[in-house]
């Protein structure tokens, strides 16, 4: 008699579990999988970018990236996504912005085919969330992707591609009045962290809405 065949194993692979940076904006394992495997079809590479490893999008690339991850923005929303993920209007987008701003798109595309079975409950729940996956991407524009705190080097960058020379008195000012001149409460007085940083946005009266 011939040798039985193995029954096909009855265990299913592992679900993937989602990294730091998915937690971090509320996605899936898959779906940024998805998202860096868009950016990757379209990023290159520049050298005025050469620490983004994964590289960077031109402008016009980034609606056919959206597209690809069927997250199809109006054109006439572009200039205003472009202003967030391209605030110093480089012309290019490294990944980390514009992995905030999917993740937004991602969550507002959800909230919005699940409308009808939503109660007030959850969507107070996904806006509090949606804020802070907004404020995270804000903060991540200063610190060029890093877990932060923003630091005066952080700010010295922001000065400098802004052309604008700031001396460190003045940026060191800045990061006092953010963080409140924390000194000996363990946090060190030279860093703004998410929380700092989000109040002061809130009291210059940006909207995370």
């Amino acid at each position: 008699m011939p040798p039985k065949r193995r029954a096909p194993s009855s265990r299913q692979a592992a679900p993937k579990r989602p990294s730091k940076l998915a937690k971090e904006h509320g996605l899936t394992a898959d779906q940024e999988a998805e998202i860096r495997e868009a950016f990757g079809l379209f990023a290159v590479q520049h050298p005025d970018h050469d620490d983004s490893k994964e590289g960077v999008l031109r402008k016009d690339d980034v609606r056919r990236c959206l597209i690809s991850l069927n997250l199809t923005p109006e054109k006439s929303e572009l200039p205003e996504i472009l202003s967030t993920i391209d605030p110093l209007e480089t012309g290019f987008v490294p990944f980390m912005p514009f992995f905030a701003y999917a993740a937004i798109a991602t969550h507002s595309k959800d909230d919005s085919e699940g409308e009808d079975d939503d109660d007030e409950d959850d969507e107070d729940d996904y806006h509090e969330e949606n804020d802070q996956v907004q404020v995270n991407a804000a903060f991540k524009l200063f610190t060029h992707g890093g877990p932060g705190p923003i630091t005066l080097a952080h700010l010295r960058r922001v000065a400098k591609e802004l052309k604008e020379d700031v001396p460190d008195d003045v940026l060191k000012d800045m990061i006092r009045e953010a963080n409140g001149g924390a000194k000996g409460k363990g946090r060190d007085t030279g860093g703004v962290g998410v929380e700092e940083f989000e109040s002061v946005m809130r009291r210059a009266g940006v909207s995370f809405g």
